[in-house]
């Protein structure tokens, strides 16, 4: 879907923001109903030290104070790296009804690769999945990040 593409855009724009503060290149919007943006977030571990400021949970917060409570029914979730277990369970939570995704995250994946957490059967949960759109540019951006730091043999964790 073109609306996918664009929306992984801005979320690649968003995981940009991360590199300010030494984070993992990781970013996220929370798009509504429409298509509109209600929530962006980039992770922010490194800058305000709490463990859970991935990227995900930033956007789905913002997405929640933009609609005034915490249910985010037939929102999507667009992030630039697959969510890892906390962010899959955290979208379940907020009930969100779509998760598009760009790179794969082999090592802490929790949407199709290690786990599949938002697809497993026993919560009914019923969330669509959509994985791998951009998915070279967002990987190219964590590859950068991490090749700087430690050299090209090291790949990205999500974060």
């Amino acid at each position: 879907m073109d609306g996918d593409r664009e929306a992984v855009g801005l979320a690649l724009d968003e995981a940009v923001l991360a590199l300010a503060t030494d984070d993992v290149p990781v970013g996220a919007v929370v798009l509504d109903r429409s298509g509109a943006v209600i929530g962006r977030g980039h992770n922010l571990r490194e800058a305000t030290g709490d463990p859970l400021a991935h990227a995900e949970v930033v956007a789905l917060q913002d997405a929640a104070a933009a609609l005034g409570g915490w249910r985010l029914d037939g929102c999507t979730l667009v992030v630039t790296l697959e969510p890892c277990t906390m962010c899959a369970g955290a979208a379940l939570a907020a009930r969100v009804g779509r998760i598009v995704f760009g790179a794969w995250d082999e090592k802490a994946g929790a949407v199709g690769s290690v786990l599949d957490v938002v697809r497993d059967r026993r919560p009914a949960t019923g969330v669509e999945v959509v994985a791998g759109v951009r998915a070279e540019e967002c990987a190219a951006v964590l590859r950068a990040f991490f090749e700087a730091r430690r050299g090209p043999e090291v790949t990205p964790a999500h974060g």
